[in-house]
């Protein structure tokens, strides 16, 4: 089993420098309007084998940091590059990038994240919205809201996915300074069939006004 895994991580190192994994782009569209505002930036592997694998075949298999750093340096590297290049084309489109807590807790993260705006200076770092999934564990919440306020110093805006599906939702929405909340989809889905979750969405609503996001 250990073998197994092992060689399972040196497989993705090896789809990371071979240039295997790729980045979907699902937009984000005014339901009144029809306006696109932007995109999510969506990670796949690319596989030469077995096609094209979702996150979920492969994430779960990672267990070295390094190798998780490694990973979410590359998407947001490759979603600024995304952003540049279409504004040569005449789009004005922001990304939003989701970010492993493992990341995004790391001591140099700040750092990083304005190294990798640097390298792009004819973007603006206002085009790159990164992502907190609400389900994953942040072990210092005060810490983590120190790291977001950095890295909305830069420009650089966050918000929190998926709300309202993890154990601590209030506290999320209490201590980290984000701007939007993502509420998950599966209380929006039947929101005009089913009352509970138009009572749930309502709720949101009101805590999102009460918390200015």
């Amino acid at each position: 089993s250990v073998r197994g895994r092992h060689r399972g991580q040196e497989r993705i190192r090896r789809a990371l420098e071979h240039g295997e994994f790729v980045l979907h782009y699902q937009p984000k569209v005014n339901m009144r309007t029809g306006e696109v505002l932007g995109a999510e930036a969506l990670l796949r592997w690319q596989h030469p084998e077995r096609g094209l694998l979702p996150p979920g075949e492969f994430l779960p298999l990672i267990e070295d940091p390094t190798l998780v750093l490694a990973i979410g340096r590359w998407v947001i590297d490759s979603a600024l590059s995304q952003v540049a290049t279409w504004q040569g084309r005449g789009l004005a489109l922001s990304v939003s990038v989701n970010i492993d807590p493992e990341h995004l807790q790391h001591p140099d993260f700040t750092a990083e994240l304005q190294a990798l705006l640097a390298d792009r200076p004819d973007v603006s770092p206002s085009m790159l919205e990164l992502e907190i999934l609400e389900t994953e564990d942040l072990a210092d919440m005060a810490a983590v809201a120190d790291i977001i306020r950095g890295c909305r110093a830069l420009g650089v805006d966050f918000s929190l996915d998926d709300f309202g599906t993890g154990y601590s939702s209030l506290a999320y929405l209490k201590y980290l300074p984000v701007s939007m909340i993502k509420v998950d989809t599966s209380f929006v889905r039947d929101m005009l069939t089913d009352p509970d979750d138009l009572a749930i969405l309502e709720g949101v609503l009101g805590l999102a006004s009460t918390f200015g996001h």
